[in-house]
Parts: C-alpha cells; sequence; structure tokens
C-alpha cells in the first residue's frame, strides 16, 4: 500500500509540473481563442534566461527580475508587432503567426545565450523529504513539493484573476469575440499586451521549475506536448481545469507505467515497458470521445 502511496503522490506532484506549462496555454487560448504553439518555446527562453544572466555574473534574485522582465517585454512586442495585425483574422492565421514565433525563439534564444545544456540551481534539493521517509516509508522528494507549492499559488492567483478582476472580465469577452470587445470599448491591444506579459511570467516559473529538475536544454521546448493531454482533459479554457487535468495525467501516467505492464505481459507476453511515454496521449484520445471540450471547458455551440 506505501508502495502505491508513493507512485501515487509522485504522479500527482508531476502533474504539477504539467500544469504549469498548460497554464501559459489556457492564458492565451482565453484572450485570442487559438492554440498558441510558441509555448514549448517561450519556458525555453526564460529558462535560457535566467541561467544566461547568471553566467553574465548576476546573482539568482537579480537574474530572476531581469528574466521577468526580458518575459514582459517579449510578451508586449509579441502583441504590438504580430498580433496586432491579426486583429478579426481567422483563428488559423493567428496558430500559424504563433508557430512562426516558436521558430523564431528557438533561433533567437541560443544565439543569445548560448545553446549547451546547462543546469540551473534554485537552491532547492531534489531529495526524499526524511520525515515522511522514516515515518511513512515514502519516498516524496522537496522539489517536488515546492513545485506543487509554487503551481498551486499560481493557479489560485490567476483564477481569482480571471474571474473578479476588470481585465479578467475583459479578457473573457476578448476571447469570446474580438469585434464585440472592440465595439463596446474594451482595449483589445492592452488586454492581448497584458495577458501575453502575465503568459510571459507562467512560463517563467515553468521554464525555472523545469529548467532546475531536468537541465536546460532545447529539449524544454517540447514540455509543451506534455501539456496536450492536460489540456484535453480540463479545457482550453479552464485555469483550474489545467491543475485538475495535469493531476489526472501526472498520477495515471505513473501508475500506468508501474501496473499495466506486468499484466499486458502475462496476457500477451513481450515487453510491454515505456508506457508512461505515451499512455497520457491514448487517455486523452479516449475522453475526447466522452467529452470533447474537456471537464471544465465551455461546450462550444454552433448558432446557424
Amino acid at each position: 500500500m506505501n508502495f502505491f502511496l508513493e507512485v501515487l503522490v509522485g504522479g500527482l506532484l508531476s502533474g504539477v509540473m504539467y500544469a504549469l506549462v498548460a497554464l501559459g496555454f489556457v492564458m492565451i487560448y482565453k484572450a485570442s481563442g487559438v492554440f498558441n504553439f510558441a509555448q514549448g518555446a517561450m519556458v525555453y527562453l526564460a529558462a535560457l534566461s535566467v541561467v544566461g544572466v547568471m553566467e553574465w555574473g548576476a546573482p539568482l534574485w537579480l537574474a530572476v527580475i531581469l528574466a521577468f522582465a526580458i518575459m514582459t517585454a517579449f510578451g508586449i512586442a509579441t502583441e504590438k508587432f504580430v498580433l496586432r495585425k491579426l486583429v478579426n483574422q481567422p483563428p488559423i492565421a493567428l496558430f500559424m503567426a504563433t508557430i512562426g514565433l516558436a521558430f523564431f525563439i528557438e533561433g533567437l534564444a541560443p544565439m543569445i545565450f548560448g545553446s549547451e545544456p546547462r543546469a540551473l540551481d534554485l537552491g532547492i534539493v531534489d531529495e526524499p523529504i526524511p520525515w515522511i521517509l522514516d515515518n511513512w516509508n515514502m519516498v516524496i522528494s522537496k522539489f517536488d513539493l515546492v513545485a506543487a507549492g509554487v503551481g498551486a499559488v499560481l493557479v489560485a492567483t490567476l483564477a481569482l484573476f480571471f474571474q473578479f478582476t476588470r481585465i479578467g472580465r475583459a479578457l473573457r469577452a476578448v476571447a469570446d469575440d474580438h469585434q464585440a470587445a472592440l465595439s463596446i470599448g474594451i482595449p483589445l491591444q492592452n488586454i492581448w499586451a497584458i495577458v501575453w506579459g502575465v503568459a510571459g511570467f507562467v512560463a517563467l516559473v515553468a521554464g525555472m521549475m523545469w529548467g532546475a529538475r531536468n537541465g536546460v536544454q532545447f529539449a524544454l521546448t517540447f514540455t509543451a506536448l506534455k501539456a496536450l493531454p492536460v489540456l484535453i482533459l480540463g479545457g482550453f479554457t479552464s485555469v483550474p481545469g489545467a491543475i485538475v487535468g495535469g493531476l489526472i495525467i501526472g498520477a495515471s501516467e505513473k501508475l500506468a507505467e508501474i501496473y499495466i505492464p506486468p499484466v499486458m505481459e502475462g496476457w500477451f507476453g513481450g515487453n510491454f515497458g515505456g508506457i508512461e511515454g505515451w499512455f497520457p496521449y491514448v487517455l486523452a484520445l479516449l475522453f475526447l470521445l466522452v467529452r470533447p471540450e474537456g471537464l471544465f471547458g465551455e461546450k462550444h455551440i454552433d448558432r446557424v
């Protein structure tokens, strides 16, 4: 039983890491109704900015502040030079713009800060918590617990921001209809600039957590792929859905990796290892058949 709980808790804590990446997607989708293909590249840029500035001699706290300024400036520049030209354009045009933006970031970031893999030390040790190990005989990482706490605070803050602030309400109006939002006086450019700036901050938090765990390297751009099943389960427009979807994906992939291969090998023989890599996508595919809008997503209705 202790081993099951250890795997379950480890999966839930990993799910929070996935949710951190998914939050950036939710932010952009709520503002523009378009999937941001560049979110993984933004995570890479944020993490690379932190280690790059630290290599120039800055302490961690200053590097984080400067990286935040870089990501905020990048978000505002994206609105001014890319999105402002695409108001009232079809969603596919915005989606194609984010693809181009991803390739631009993937080329620009290594050119400025270097492309070699580097470690990011946040001062959080990735080792078991002694009290839990001694009393429960479970290996729970301090790093995972801190990352989960950071994710919980970030999700709660964003949920309150979207629900109870004027900017949050304006953002929802913009996502529903750009032209209607403009007609009632909502400053579309300002809303998009704010949202991309906040999405840059979310990418910074996710990049620091993932960079400290796996190292700052180009592979961080592929963390966006881990967020896809999270978004499908939780819904593309829901901040709480991102965290719930992350928890489900994180727990299910860890449990599947441990418990499904022995059963399948007993039935069919052969080797069924490596389920963790693709099980979340199968789960998301099955979920699409039952509830395409996700657990917390808004059901799409076409009016004719």
